[in-house]
């Protein structure tokens, strides 16, 4: 499995108002989509969300979204290694995505970006 990066979840209260500042920092423009009544912003390595809160417990429980050349290979892979696949693999706006929970109980989003 070909790890591309992680992206650092981040919660906020109001989506419009944080996103100037991740964009300053990262030097970038914000990529925005909504999935499930939660509103995303991926800029640079920080991927904020904005939601209701009962949706918001969910998403705070995973640790990192991973970037990986092809989610159904991490699927294969981190199932032979013990991994729990809790959802997925599912298209989303932006690729497709699983959760997997890892044998020391770390819950994890791989995604890629095929179309």
């Amino acid at each position: 499995m070909e790890i591309l990066g992680a992206s650092l979840r981040i919660c906020v209260d109001d989506l419009d108002t944080a996103i100037p500042f991740y964009e300053r920092l990262a030097g970038g423009r914000a990529l925005r989509f909504e999935r499930g009544g939660v509103r995303v912003a991926a800029v640079g390595s920080f991927l904020l969300m904005s939601g209701p809160e009962a949706e918001l417990e969910v998403l705070r429980k995973v640790a990192a979204t991973i970037a990986v050349k092809d989610v159904d290979e991490a699927h294969r892979l981190l199932a032979d290694l013990g991994a729990r696949i809790i959802a997925g693999p599912v298209e989303t706006p932006a690729g497709r995505n699983l959760l997997a929970m890892h044998p020391d109980g770390s819950l994890f989003e791989y995604v890629d970006h095929r179309g």
